[in-house]
């Protein structure tokens, strides 16, 4: 994570550019698959029918059915009502990173699970370790225009934020804000709040999601009990697959 506000020289920023290029190459491959095939076994986890599923979040089961299948990509608040619909952290359908973390405490920048929306243009890496219950903590890359979705949303808890490259605007409530490099905020989830990059180039801020303590429990058991990708007749998981 760069934390400095100044600007990269050209060569700098080339190479930069060069790395999320290929980033968003390797975040596309099996993104969709491996976040179908971690809604599919957890709504089996826990008995509920598709149907059930998509009156608790609102979707249709058409959509529901095509996120399992790996052939939709769910907007950032349709995954957050599917994770609170099945008790689990959104993390639960991040992309697992390669290697093994050393520690519980520790997360490597190669070992950090990514999940990217393209959509509207979000990328998010966690960077909070699996010992974390209380709070989850992200890199978030907003591309030009990249959005937090069309409409405000609320959930509980509540959410801190630094931008450290780059610039957004942030709705919270009636109130909209712009933020550059180097600020930061604070405000509870309760309130309708929305992001948004509306500038030339890429923005990236850290994002803290504070839970309350019944949620950090729930957390904290299901991160506990997440199960491996099951291999497939290559040895990789069933999620990885050649293609954008």
């Amino acid at each position: 994570m760069n934390s400095s506000c100044s600007p990269m020289s050209p060569p700098v920023k080339v190479r930069a550019m060069a790395t999320d290029l290929e980033l968003n190459r390797e975040l596309s491959l099996g993104n969709d698959a491996w976040i179908g095939a971690r809604l599919r076994e957890l709504r089996k986890d826990r008995g509920f029918s598709i149907q059930e599923l998509a009156d608790k979040v609102s979707l249709s089961i058409g959509m529901i059915s095509q996120i399992e299948r790996g052939i939709s990509t769910p907007s950032l608040r349709s995954l957050r009502l599917l994770a609170e619909a099945l008790d689990v952290p959104v993390s639960w359908f991040f992309a697992s990173a390669k290697g093994h973390a050393a520690s519980r405490h520790i997360v490597r920048k190669a070992q950090r699970r990514r999940l990217r929306v393209p959509d509207v243009g979000v990328v998010q890496e966690l960077l909070s370790p699996s010992s974390a219950s209380k709070i989850e903590i992200y890199e978030v890359t907003l591309e030009v225009g990249g959005n937090s979705g069309p409409d405000a949303y609320t959930h509980e808890g509540e959410k801190y934020g630094l931008v450290i490259e780059g610039e957004m605007q942030l709705r919270i409530g009636n109130d909209v804000h712009t933020l550059e490099c180097g600020d930061s905020f604070h405000f509870p989830s309760t309130q309708p709040h929305r992001l948004e990059n509306a500038g030339t180039g890429i923005t990236r801020f850290v994002w803290i999601v504070a839970h309350d303590d019944a949620k950090a429990a729930r957390k904290k058991k299901a991160s506990s009990s997440k199960a491996s990708p099951r291999k497939g007749a290559a040895g990789k998981p069933d999620y990885y697959r050649g293609g954008s």
